[in-house]
């Protein structure tokens, strides 16, 4: 029963660093944005049972000491997200040889898109009440915050009003695509961290493959090329495909660097050409990662580590969720 124990630490801590958003500062937003790692220690540490407990107890004590509607939120966006990933990359089954085979970090990260866009689908939805028209006025709202924020007012020195309009109401459509992108870095991102902390512990029961041999399915960019589809259809359809397309065009952007890590192995110069990627990535504000999620794509759909050399990563088998 170690795993209830683990898992009541865990969900109070998660709630905890959930809660503390209430003080609206920067260092509240901070620990806000670290809540689902406790979750995602546990569960990977300990037993994946012990997410779904911490994800209970953190929603109940939230549900108490702020809102039910809030407690709701937490167990939806940040705990069983971080437990199902978790309980995603314990499966494992054994192979003819009796060695065991571990769900595959390539399908695993897709697994992260989708956790993602569904996530913020379902904020949306749940937000608003399944009404798209407050949806959509809850966007513009954000939207123009960040426009009047980032530009000066209408006027001779600032973005004449058609301008303005045209550039609101592109982010507003944008928005669930952003917030996917960025919720699918943080759940990857989170997911590493937590397994290199486990593993640290040694209580990591699987090994964990090195980033550079990521690859994900080929069904990944069948899903990218249905969700564009959907991002073009009104209402939550099209939340929804903006969402998936956001997290998968994300996922396949990780994918190019981890290949690019792969290409530079064993050459001269390959700190050298990292550090200055990583830079650029940061100076062009993610406008590279558009390129690198190109690469991504391709390598999958083309297997260019395959035909060129590298780590030639293989197509990840299928194994049941």
């Amino acid at each position: 029963m170690n795993f209830v124990a683990t898992g009541i630490g865990a969900g109070l801590v998660s709630a905890l660093l959930t809660a503390v958003i209430v003080k609206a500062t920067p260092l509240a937003a901070l620990l806000y944005l670290l809540a689902p790692i406790p979750v995602l220690i546990v569960s990977l540490g300990w037993d994946h049972r012990s997410g779904l407990v911490a994800a209970v107890v953190g929603g109940l004590a939230i549900a108490v000491f702020l809102s039910p509607l809030s407690g709701l939120g937490f167990a939806l966006i940040t705990a069983l997200p971080a437990w199902w990933l978790s309980y995603l990359a314990l499966l494992g089954r054994p192979d003819a040889d009796g060695a065991m085979e571990w769900y595959p970090v390539g399908r695993l990260l897709a697994w992260v898109a989708a956790t993602a866009a569904l996530t913020i689908a379902a904020a949306g939805l749940l937000s608003t009440g399944g009404d798209y028209a407050a949806f959509h006025q809850s966007a513009r709202s954000v939207s123009e915050a960040f426009v009047n924020a980032q530009f000066a007012p209408a006027g001779p020195e600032g973005l004449d009003a058609d301008t303005r309009e045209q550039l609101i109401g592109l982010l507003t459509r944008l928005t669930p695509f952003l917030s996917a992108q960025g919720f699918a870095t943080v759940l990857a991102l989170y997911l590493w961290a937590a397994a290199r902390i486990v593993q640290a512990s040694k209580r990591l029961p699987r090994p964990w493959a090195p980033v550079p041999e990521l690859a994900m399915p080929r069904a990944a960019g069948v899903v990218l090329i249905v969700a564009l589809v959907m991002a073009t259809v009104d209402g939550f359809i099209g939340v929804l495909g903006m969402a998936l397309s956001g997290a998968f065009l994300m996922a396949f952007a990780l994918q190019g660097l981890a290949a690019i890590h792969d290409r530079t192995r064993g050459k001269s110069g390959r700190a050298f050409i990292l550090s200055t990627l990583y830079v650029l990535v940061f100076v062009t504000q993610g406008i590279l990662m558009v390129a690198l999620a190109l690469f991504g794509l391709a390598d999958t759909t083309f297997g260019l580590r395959r035909r060129f050399g590298g780590s030639r990563p293989k197509q990840p088998p299928t194994l049941s969720a």
